[in-house]
C-alpha cells in the first residue's frame, strides 16, 4: 500500500466507484467488439454510413457516442436500447473483479457510503448487484443518462449527481476508475482518484490519479490496515 493510496482513503468517507473495471469486467463473456458490430449493424439498417473509422472500433460506448452526432433523436435512442440490452445480457454472465466485493463489504462496515458512478445503463448495474447480493451496500446507481452520451463521463454530471444523494462534499469523496474519463471527470469537481491499473499499458494513462493500484485488494489493505491474505471472496452473508 502506497502512502498516496493510505492518504486518499484516510480523507474519504465515500467510496465512488466505476462499475466496469473496479466492480466487474462487464463484457468478459459476451464480448464487447461483437456488441459494437451489433450497433453498427443496426445504424446500417437504418441507412446510416458509418464512417471507416468507427468500423473496427471495439467499443459500444464509442457506437452510441457517434450516433448522438447524426441529430437523429429516433436512431440513437435505437442504439442505447440496444446497447442496454446487450449490457443486461452481459451482466448475467460478467466476470467479478478480485476483491471487489470484499471492498465494498469491508467499505460498508466502515460506514462509508458507495456509490457506483458508470457510462453503463443503470438497470444492468443493478441487475448485477442483485445477482451478487451486493444491491444493499450501494445507493445510489448512476448510469449513463437514457440516449444522452454527452452527459456520460468525463463529463462530471454523473459524478456530481451522485455526491447530491450522498448528501456529501467533493473532499469527502474518492472515486475509483480504470479510464482517464473516470478521472477527468471526478477532478472536474475536485474529487480525489484512485487509477486502478490492472494492466500493465493502463498506469501511463492513469497517471494523474492521486493515487494508482493494480489489484482492489490493496483498497481493502488501506480500508482495514491489514494485508489481504490468500483471496477468499467475502460470503454473501457478510
Amino acid at each position: 500500500m502506497t502512502a498516496e493510496l493510505a492518504a486518499v482513503i484516510d480523507r474519504a468517507r465515500f467510496l465512488l466507484l466505476d462499475f466496469d473495471g473496479p466492480v466487474c469486467k462487464v463484457f468478459a463473456n459476451h464480448p464487447a467488439p461483437q456488441v459494437a458490430a451489433t450497433l453498427r449493424r443496426l445504424l446500417v439498417d437504418q441507412g446510416v454510413t458509418v464512417p471507416p473509422d468507427l468500423l473496427d472500433d471495439p467499443d459500444p460506448l464509442a457506437v452510441l457516442r457517434w450516433s448522438a452526432t447524426l441529430d437523429r433523436p429516433t436512431i440513437l435512442r435505437q442504439v442505447d436500447d440496444a446497447l442496454r440490452a446487450a449490457e443486461l445480457d452481459a451482466v448475467a454472465v460478467a466476470e467479478p473483479t478480485p476483491y471487489a466485493r470484499e471492498v465494498i463489504v469491508t467499505a460498508h462496515r466502515a460506514q462509508h457510503g458507495i456509490a457506483i458512478v458508470s457510462n453503463n445503463s443503470a438497470d444492468a448495474i443493478n441487475r448485477y448487484l442483485i445477482a451478487q447480493q451486493l444491491d444493499a451496500y450501494i445507493k445510489p446507481v448512476i448510469g449513463r443518462p437514457h440516449a444522452g452520451p454527452a452527459g456520460m463521463k468525463p463529463n462530471p454530471a454523473p459524478v456530481l449527481a451522485a455526491i447530491c444523494e450522498l448528501h456529501a462534499h467533493p473532499e469527502d469523496c474518492v472515486l475509483i476508475g480504470d479510464s482517464p474519463t473516470d478521472i477527468e471527470a471526478a477532478q472536474a469537481v475536485g474529487v480525489p482518484t484512485i487509477g486502478y491499473a490492472n494492466k500493465p499499458r493502463k498506469y501511463h494513462r492513469l497517471s494523474g490519479s492521486d493515487a494508482i493500484i493494480g489489484s482492489m485488494a490493496e483498497v481493502v489493505t488501506a480500508l482495514t490496515g491489514r494485508r489481504v491474505q490468500g483471496g477468499r471472496p467475502a460470503s454473501h452473508g457478510d
